[in-house]
């Protein structure tokens, strides 16, 4: 068996979806697609944000560092994903593939714990509305930003630090991206602590921001059954709409490729690698064309924007 000594020199190949390599042009055509929408959808969000006073609310800043960090996420894994299916390039340095890694994972931490930020902001709107402002400060978004940026970059970096330790016996990861659990099944050494706190990450992430989320709706459905008006109890609900097609993006996949990747012995290979591709891109896809369906004011917006006749 070869052994590879870690160092800056290491080169590991993606064999990207293991079963499917002829295909990979095709399959380009969906990624590069998504590509496009991700760009769009997202850049008009944030243009939107930045350029309009109306939008300059607490809901719609941390709507903006969600679509940064939905862009973030689609930068790091589509440029180098859409190399490999149409040049066939496979190669990528250590140093390089342990960059990518905890830019993906870092934007997926930051993006729940962002969701987290947005849910309280649903709790006080619609349980203290007219504390709204006084409580959601801009001051205190930017702190939720801030907190939610720390919280990527400290449980995320030390995956790749942790990762530089080992020496690998295998350099062919049968992945699209440096997946971190793909990495970890390549070396050679003890990787219990690897598996361990990748693990922790996933329990902290995912468990803790799920019950903060439950938690604050279930705050507001207790507000929501008291009011005593049909059209105070659709308002409340439609408040909270967007961000709940949004958790549900976000997180349905994101579980059921976890389960599937764990549980699911009998599904083949390159379903887990297409789950767990589809699971960093599909909320970054839809959160655009969710929040554009569900708010008025990014409609009205659009719709201003599109129609605006040159002077």
């Amino acid at each position: 068996m070869l052994i590879f000594n870690h160092s800056s020199f290491l080169t590991f190949t993606l064999m990207g979806i293991p079963g499917l390599e002829s295909q990979h042009l095709w399959l380009s055509l969906p990624f590069s697609s998504m590509f496009l929408a991700i760009l769009i959808g997202n850049g008009a969000i944030l243009f939107l944000v930045a350029t309009e006073p109306t939008l300059h609310t607490p809901m719609y800043f941390l709507l903006a560092l969600l679509m940064v960090a939905d862009l973030i996420s689609m930068l790091a894994l589509l440029p180098k994903l859409l190399c490999l299916f149409w040049f066939n390039d496979r190669d990528i340095a250590s140093n390089a593939c342990f960059t990518q890694m905890f830019f993906i994972h870092g934007a997926s931490v930051v993006r729940s714990a962002l969701l987290v930020a947005m849910a309280f902001d649903r709790f006080v709107a619609v349980c203290e509305p007219l504390y709204y402002n006084t409580i959601l400060s801009h001051s205190l978004v930017g702190r939720l930003g801030l907190m939610a940026l720390a919280k990527g970059v400290i449980l995320v970096l030390p995956m790749p630090l942790l990762l530089k330790r080992l020496t690998f016996c295998h350099m062919v990861i049968p992945h699209t991206y440096c997946d971190h659990m793909a990495v970890v099944k390549m070396a050679c050494d003890h990787t219990r602590p690897n598996r361990i706190y990748g693990l922790f990450v996933v329990l902290l992430v995912v468990g803790l921001d799920l019950l903060l989320i439950g938690f604050s709706y279930g705050l507001i459905l207790q507000a929501v059954v008291r009011l005593k008006s049909r059209d105070a109890t659709f308002k409340a609900l439609n408040t909270c709409s967007a961000h709940l097609f949004v958790i549900i993006v976000t997180y349905v996949p994101a579980l059921f490729s976890s389960l599937t990747h764990r549980i699911g012995l009998n599904i083949p290979p390159q379903a887990h690698i297409l789950l767990a591709n589809l699971y960093l891109l599909l909320p970054s896809m839809l959160n655009p064309i969710i929040y554009g369906i569900k708010m008025k004011e990014i409609q009205g917006k659009v719709a201003r924007c599109l129609c605006r006749e040159p002077a």
